[in-house]
């Protein structure tokens, strides 16, 4: 347990904003199967279902960060058309690369947008939405960072933030190890995987966190298989 006391901030190969090609996209295919798999699409669902039974509101415009592939938009919206909420989602990550992908993958959906930006940019700051979601994304920041971004998010998000990630856990580790030594195609997965892992967060980690941040109206509720579902309620 000794090498997981501590959180890694060592990069991943997806933090590289210039990734592309087929190794990308063969990745984030791999990404979308394995968080279908391991049941990490219904941490974020629930999440939103706790923030709109909450405030109840004709319609919700409501940002992904990180979105990736859009894989977690398109569950939403679907979520949101079965559940009879009129939702607008904006994908935001800072690789071009993965936007056209994102935008590409989702284009059946007409209520999904793409904005390029990096969150940590002082135009992020501009544009306000009802709800903020990460989906395995907060992982890939130190703490320093995160703090950062929560504040910067509390000032952007008018009802509430949903936050989907890693339990750091050596059965986690040897599991996802294990899992995409053996079956993923994508040298990418392979390292980025595992690392996940190690870069991702126990309970006193997140509230550590959260309380650097100044935020004090939350839940964290652990999920199968090793996910943490935070929920920010910002009014």
């Amino acid at each position: 347990m000794k090498k997981f006391a501590q959180r890694s901030f060592e990069k991943e190969w997806m933090d590289d904003f210039e990734s592309n090609g087929q190794v990308l996209e063969q990745t984030l295919k791999e990404l979308k199967t394995i968080n279908k798999l391991l049941g990490g699409n219904h941490v974020t669902t629930s999440a939103l279902h706790q923030v709109l039974l909450k405030y109840p509101q004709k319609e919700y415009k409501i940002a992904d960060l990180g979105c990736g592939g859009g894989d977690m938009i398109r569950i939403m919206a679907e979520w949101a058309n079965e559940n009879d909420h009129t939702c607008q989602f904006v994908g935001i990550d800072a690789n071009p690369n993965i936007i056209e992908f994102a935008k590409n993958n989702l284009s059946d959906i007409p209520s999904a947008t793409f904005q390029i930006q990096n969150v940590f940019a002082p135009e992020f700051e501009n544009e306000v939405f009802d709800i903020i979601t990460c989906t395995l994304f907060t992982h890939h920041f130190t703490d320093q960072e995160l703090i950062g971004l929560f504040r910067t998010c509390l000032n952007k998000a008018r009802l509430g933030i949903v936050v989907n990630d890693l339990h750091r856990h050596p059965v986690a580790y040897a599991s996802i190890r294990l899992l995409t030594k053996f079956f993923s195609k994508s040298e990418m997965v392979k390292n980025d995987g595992p690392l996940s892992v190690k870069k991702a967060f126990v309970r006193t980690d997140l509230e550590r966190i959260l309380q650097a941040s100044g935020i004090k109206n939350y839940q964290i509720t652990w999920h199968w298989a090793f996910r943490w579902r935070l929920i920010i309620f910002c009014q």
